[in-house]
């Protein structure tokens, strides 16, 4: 068996954390699929593909939108991506578009 790459964690992912595997962890802490501790650090990409199909799955209920979820909800998830957005953007995130965005 080929050895896989296994994901660096959240807080040394690139951009910061601002990558698609990043908010797939954000959002599992969002709906306590994950503890705000788990970093994912050392997951091999199918336990990322795992989470990721359980985080679809908790946004279902609410059509995938922030705006959709109760105030308790909302309040977290807040929280959360703006606590990451202030990480990532003290990391090397640039939330401008690029010419290749």
């Amino acid at each position: 068996m080929k050895d896989q790459k296994t994901y660096v964690g959240i807080y040394n992912d690139e951009q910061g954390g601002m990558t698609h595997i990043a908010m797939i962890i954000k959002d599992a802490w969002l709906f306590d699929l994950l503890p705000e501790t788990e970093t994912c650090e050392g997951w091999l990409p199918t336990q990322i593909q795992v989470l990721y199909e359980k985080v679809y799955a908790a946004w279902e209920p609410y059509g995938h939108m922030p705006s959709r979820l109760p105030p308790e909800l909302r309040e977290k998830h807040t929280r959360i991506h703006e606590k990451m957005m202030h990480y990532g953007r003290d990391h090397g995130w640039n939330p401008e578009l690029g010419d290749d965005d």
